[in-house]
């Protein structure tokens, strides 16, 4: 319960998940994967896994895979921030391997498929008939009984009638043997892939994998025709990243045309537009101290938080543009502006942050989302709105939209 993990020495989910990783470490046969019922879905969902990473060794041989896979493992356990890492077991199903014997076959006058036929029947089964009940009909299959067919001594005591009428144990026309083969086999695009599964702890997942492929490709040898794929909530992350790479740019374009079209003016555009990296810097360094990663809750944050520092660059820089066709210099209109302006963008600024509070605050589930957005746009918003009433007023000397000089009328003059 939540409210014994402090008295437990319990901060956060972390750290319980930390504590029973240490618990089960090193018990044999066992390995750890700590998730959550959503996220496993998801996880499983994008690349069959129940961790955030997957690597997928492709390659035809197995036993190739295999090794390659636990090299990868290996590698991947040195990285700092790697958790939970394994290697899919492909292997280990014992089989019973009934190879025949040609030469002893045809010595006793049989062919393979004779042999074959009475391996399929007495261990098999094959349909021998139907049995109807009523409008339902039923398959009747007939092999040997249980005892005569489940150890691989038994199996080599069935008898095989030859053309003379012999009867010739199995054991004499075939080896047989327990051997240990694959217990799966997968497939992606027709070729043969294990993976390598890794929950990323403490970092972001970008540059973990960043990490892990310069060590890969450093310590681990692929022989030809075989090459890794990265899967996952990295492939999420990197197909959200690639659509906000797009729609950043294209936010930031149409804001500019708007403020251009409203002020007709591109130093004025220009102008308001520099909050957006006054505001980027407080929210990175927010994400920094809270110990966040660059996530895509992250990423949108960013976008919220630039239209909220595009708002305060107008109000401020509408206002100076007022003073300034009011008569007043330069300099005045730009400390008067500031002063004046001070209680509406705090007023902007507050609104945004108190109605965040909740979220960068919130413990229960769903907060590992709303935390990073909510962090971005309050730590934006605080150095945004210190340095736009200290940067904006100073910068606008040089990009203040200059009224022409009045021309005296005649009753003027």
């Amino acid at each position: 319960p939540r409210s014994q993990w402090e008295t437990l020495g319990y901060a956060s989910q972390d750290d319980i998940a930390a504590a029973v990783r240490e618990k089960l470490s090193g018990l044999p046969g066992i390995l750890v994967s700590m998730t959550q019922p959503i996220q496993l879905t998801v996880d499983e969902l994008v690349s069959g896994v129940k961790a955030e990473l997957a690597v997928k060794l492709f390659g035809n041989d197995l036993g190739l895979l295999v090794r390659k896979a636990n090299q990868i493992a290996a590698v991947l356990r040195t990285i700092p921030g790697a958790a939970d890492v394994q290697a899919a077991q492909i292997t280990g199903t014992p089989q019973l391997l009934i190879r025949p014997d040609r030469e002893a076959i045809a010595r006793y006058g049989m062919n393979l498929g004779r042999v074959q036929q009475v391996i399929k029947t007495a261990v098999g089964g094959v349909e021998a008939g139907q049995i109807f009940k009523g409008v339902r009909r039923f398959d009747i299959f007939v092999r040997y009984k249980k005892g005569a067919r489940t150890t691989a001594a038994a199996i080599g005591e069935i008898l095989i009638e030859a053309p003379d009428g012999q009867r010739v144990p199995l054991a004499q026309l075939a080896e047989i043997k327990t051997v240990v083969g694959p217990r799966q086999i997968k497939r992606e695009n027709t070729q043969r892939f294990i993976t390598v599964q890794a929950n990323v702890v403490g970092r972001d997942i970008g540059s973990f994998v960043a990490a892990a492929q310069s060590a890969l490709d450093q310590q681990v040898d692929l022989p030809p025709g075989y090459y890794v794929d990265w899967g996952g909530q990295f492939e999420l992350a990197q197909a959200a990243n690639a659509r906000l790479a797009v729609v950043v740019p294209l936010t930031v374009a149409l804001i500019f045309l708007l403020l251009f079209a409203s002020f007709n003016s591109i130093k004025n555009a220009f102008l308001i537009l520099l909050n957006i990296p006054l505001a980027l810097v407080g929210g990175v360094v927010a994400l920094w101290i809270s110990g966040q990663a660059l996530s895509v809750p992250a990423s949108v944050g960013f976008i919220a938080l630039f239209g909220v520092a595009v708002l305060n660059g107008v109000v401020l820089v509408s206002y100076l543009n007022q003073l300034l066709r009011a008569g007043l210099s330069i300099d005045d209109a730009s400390i008067q502006g500031a002063c004046l302006r001070l209680r509406p963008v705090l007023m902007t600024a507050s609104v945004a942050i108190l109605g965040l509070m909740p979220l960068l605050f919130a413990t229960g589930a769903g907060s590992e989302v709303q935390r990073p957005l909510a962090t971005v746009v309050v730590g934006g918003l605080v150095t945004s709105t210190i340095l736009t009433l200290l940067v904006l007023p100073a910068l606008y000397k040089w990009l203040a939209i200059r009224p022409e000089p009045r021309t005296a009328t005649s009753a003027e003059k």
